[in-house]
């Protein structure tokens, strides 16, 4: 699986939103200054984030970004779809919709578990786990390992 870049501003910017200091709005350029994040293509993306209902804008002097809901109620995965779509494709498409024949018959069943497990893991933790350092044990044990620290 790879995250793109997209996906990885959007979770950022998120958290920056889950961080704030009783919802109240952010500015756009506060979060791209604050995360690093190119500031035109962050805009295009908490415009997806608005339409995905992840987050609500306001206008005027006051105005700025802020969480739709409470960060405890938004999941790392609901924040990736608002951007990117569907967290695991196969070719753009969905795992079930997907068929093999022959010896790569098993594929369709191994890609939806590889995207049950990605659905565990990004659909449990949520925003306000991630700003708050407190991940939830299935992450806490699958990092535990040295090994889930190196690439093969």
């Amino acid at each position: 699986m790879r995250v793109s870049a997209r996906a990885d501003y959007a979770v950022r910017a998120a958290l920056e939103l889950a961080a704030a200091r009783d919802g109240d709005p952010v500015k756009a350029e506060a979060i791209a200054e604050a995360q690093g994040i190119p500031h035109k293509f962050l805009e295009s993306i908490l415009n997806d984030m608005r339409r995905g209902r992840i987050v609500v804008s306001q206008r005027g002097g006051n105005g700025g970004y802020r969480l739709a809901a409470p960060p405890e109620k938004i999941s790392i995965a609901d924040v990736i779809r608002a951007v990117d779509g569907p967290l695991v494709s196969v070719r753009g498409e969905r795992p079930p919709e997907l068929s093999y024949t022959g010896p790569a018959e098993s594929l369709q069943p191994m890609w939806i578990a590889v995207r049950a497990n990605v659905r565990r893991i990004l659909g449990e933790v949520t925003l306000a786990d991630v700003a708050a350092a407190k991940l939830p044990s299935v992450v806490a044990n699958l990092v535990e390992p040295p090994e889930a620290w190196t690439n093969p």
